[in-house]
């Protein structure tokens, strides 16, 4: 443990979940890196995702950004190409733009695509796949409205999906932001997770949450003060 990481951890009480507002203020007194340091959360839950029934995923639009700027790539062809350039995508294309992230030449962090260029898209699974860059109706990434979901991607949006672990993790701003710009974005990704709960999820849905930035310690955050603990007693 570094000299700098020792003193991030002093005052923090490890075994102890602190409310919303508190455990935000000691991320952001902690977050000393020369960098504009990304605060993160990550949700521990009570489910397993190799059960298709138990699947968390969705995507939540920030109250106040995320504070990073995405690059959008749009599989799109004729107007609807036109419509996303002129929306601000980054990158529009179709079947070239395909051979491009074929090679493995990834240079997004957003990726939509119109229902019609799924053949093409579908093939790049195994690329796309991992990155958690594959669009998916359910997200809200397929679309004919491109011009919203690259407003979406612009604006805020933040795409999770549960890991084998049972945990979803995403950035929920940066160290710059207000304390209260942090606490109602951590209470927005809450909040869309726990709408999130797949049928298959039995027992304690939310078991723990923690906030940290890049590289400072994780601070765990009280069930109750982001209104996670309420929503799981109906």
């Amino acid at each position: 443990m570094s000299k700098r990481f020792k003193k991030a951890v002093e005052g923090i009480d490890t075994a102890k979940a602190y409310p919303v507002e508190e455990a935000v203020k000691l991320v952001k007194s902690r977050a000393t890196a020369k960098f504009d340091e990304t605060i993160e959360l990550a949700i521990n839950l009570g489910v397993d995702p190799r059960h298709a029934d138990q699947m968390v995923r969705g995507v939540v639009s920030l109250p106040n950004g995320t504070g990073r700027s995405q690059r959008v790539a749009v599989f799109a062809k004729g107007a609807k190409a036109e419509e996303a350039k002129k929306a601000g995508a980054d990158i529009v294309g179709a079947e070239d733009l395909a051979e491009t992230v074929a090679k493995g030449e990834v240079d997004f962090d957003r990726c939509i695509a119109t229902p019609d260029m799924m053949g093409v898209v579908g093939r790049l699974g195994k690329v796309l796949g991992p990155r958690g860059l594959m669009p998916n109706p359910k997200v809200g990434t397929v679309t004919m409205d491109v011009t919203q979901a690259i407003k979406d991607a612009k604006g805020g949006a933040v795409e999770y999906r549960v890991e084998k672990a049972g945990v979803v993790q995403g950035g929920v701003g940066k160290a710059s932001f207000g304390e209260e710009a942090i606490v109602q974005n951590v209470k927005a990704f809450v909040d869309s997770v726990m709408k999130a709960r797949p049928s298959g999820a039995k027992g304690t849905y939310m078991k723990k949450i923690s906030i940290s930035s890049t590289m400072g310690p994780g601070v765990k955050i009280a069930l109750g003060s982001v209104g996670a603990a309420s929503a799981e007693a109906h």
